[in-house]
């Protein structure tokens, strides 16, 4: 066991099964030492999870959760994309987040967040990163969050 299983177990978590592609695109691409990693949708047993809107099906933690879903998922398609070696992460540079939201729902940031600290948790301060969080409309298979992410890798 590494030192990130360790962080993961702590926390109560594990990796997950990488998520197969859900359309026409590659989970991560890769373009010189920078790591694109496609919008991940939370998943439980391997299928969609928290589906439904913030400010009306859930309220601020269970969105956290959600993100938090998002952000594992990204992790361990990093991990792979660096041959199970997360050392390998110079740092976290972006992530992006949506939130299916009612249209009075203004706390996308607080529901992002839930990403942001369990990638600062396993990275340390190599997971501090610029982001965004937006408010949409719907989501793929009507779930509450998606997140994207940008790394920089060594090697």
């Amino acid at each position: 066991m590494d030192s990130y299983d360790s962080i993961l177990t702590g926390m109560g978590l594990h990796w997950p099964e990488l998520p197969p592609p859900a359309g026409l695109y590659v989970p991560v691409s890769r373009s010189g030492s920078i790591l694109f990693v496609a919008g991940q949708i939370p998943r439980e047993g391997g299928k969609p999870a928290y589906l439904g809107k913030l400010g009306r099906e859930f309220e601020v933690e269970q969105g956290k959760l959600a993100a938090r879903a998002c952000a594992l998922q990204i992790l361990a398609l990093v991990r792979d994309a660096c041959g199970g070696n997360l050392d390998r992460v110079v740092r976290c540079l972006r992530l992006g987040g949506f939130v299916n939201c009612t249209d009075s729902f203004v706390e996308q940031p607080q529901v992002i967040d839930g990403a942001s600290e369990l990638i600062v948790a396993v990275l340390g301060e190599r997971g501090r990163h610029a982001r965004a969080a937006v408010g949409v409309a719907s989501l793929p298979r009507g779930v509450a969050v998606e997140v994207e992410a940008q790394f920089e890798i060594a090697g």
